[in-house]
């Protein structure tokens, strides 16, 4: 038996699976809605209600935004019966509210558990991230590279033509430039409108997604997020907080960053053993989606532990009356 206050990541992933599953499923409800407000407050409110049923003592340190800006899983806020061990909780209920909003592929619920003091609390800002998948040197390639050194050093490693490396990227207008010289290499690129935690996490099963390597500015708190998914399942992260004014390094500052230049490390982001759960909302390429068979909603969880490297995709169903 586990003492009450160790982090057992074996004991605790399964409630994690449920916690993913229950925001998913409230989620479901609402896909291809329009409402991405009322889809995002659903998986909020059963996330919320699900880990709170938890054994643990949890704090918030990656969520929905600063306490002012957030009713429900802010950053700091304590979840959990506050009974057992002390953990850092790493969440999006709802990654992709327009992919639900809409229909459209790879919306998840997406949560991550820790030790406590296991993941960097990064503020809501931009992070540069770079992420290949495993079983590569050591940084062999890295963010000082432009993007097409990057592809060259990554195809050089595989084996490949720079034509055969396919590269994910979130398809924004501050993407443009990169997109462009990443066209030049000859590379084939997949173009994301939102989601960039299930984009990262495509690199780690390139067999299966047929995705690289993932590059680009996102919310620096899905960074954290895709190094979590990435330490259970393998690959290279690199992360570099990005700042637009004194606002936003102060915010770094408030969260105990002081040297704002830094590059990070997938170890870096989540410094030690960590469970991750992703629950699909809508079909994708890692997970399927949740739907309706004959009168039951069914999901799909991905759920992974870092410290023994295993990976089990979990089938769930409920009856929809219920």
């Amino acid at each position: 038996m586990s003492e009450p206050n160790i982090f057992a990541d074996r004991m605790l992933s399964l409630g994690l699976a449920r916690v993913s599953e229950q925001a998913a499923i409230a989620a479901a409800k609402l896909i291809g809605s329009g409402n991405e407000k009322a889809a995002d407050q659903a998986a909020v409110d059963a996330m919320r209600t699900q880990l709170n049923l938890l054994d643990i003592a949890g704090v918030v340190v990656i969520g929905e935004g600063e306490r002012d800006e957030a009713p429900m899983l802010y950053i700091g806020e304590e979840v959990g019966s506050g009974h057992g061990p002390a953990v850092d909780i790493a969440l999006d209920p709802l990654e992709g509210t327009t992919l639900c909003a809409k229909d459209m592929p790879n919306a998840l619920a997406v949560i991550a558990m820790g030790p406590r003091g296991s993941m960097l609390h990064a503020p809501d800002v931009y992070m540069d991230k770079l992420a290949i998948g495993p079983d590569y040197p050591t940084d062999v390639v890295t963010l000082d590279m432009s993007p097409s050194e990057r592809v060259n050093a990554l195809a050089k490693a595989k084996g490949v033509e720079p034509r055969e490396i396919k590269v994910c990227v979130l398809e924004r207008p501050r993407h443009e430039d990169m997109i462009a010289e990443l066209r030049s290499t000859g590379a084939h690129i997949r173009l994301i409108t939102d989601g960039d935690v299930a984009g990262i996490m495509h690199c780690a099963d390139a067999n299966r997604t047929n995705i690289d390597m993932y590059m680009g500015s996102g919310g620096a708190p899905e960074g954290v997020l895709a190094a979590a998914a990435l330490k259970c399942m393998g690959g290279q992260m690199y992360g570099r907080l990005l700042f637009r004014n004194d606002d936003e390094r102060g915010r770094a500052k408030k969260a105990g960053i002081t040297d704002l230049d830094k590059i990070y490390t997938r170890d870096e982001l989540v410094t030690r053993d960590v469970i991750f759960a992703a629950t699909g909302v809508t079909d994708g390429s890692i997970v399927g989606g949740a739907r309706w068979v004959d009168g039951y909603l069914e999901t799909e969880t991905i759920l992974m532990r870092s410290k023994t490297g295993s990976v089990r995709h979990i089938s769930y169903r409920q009856n929809n009356n219920l």
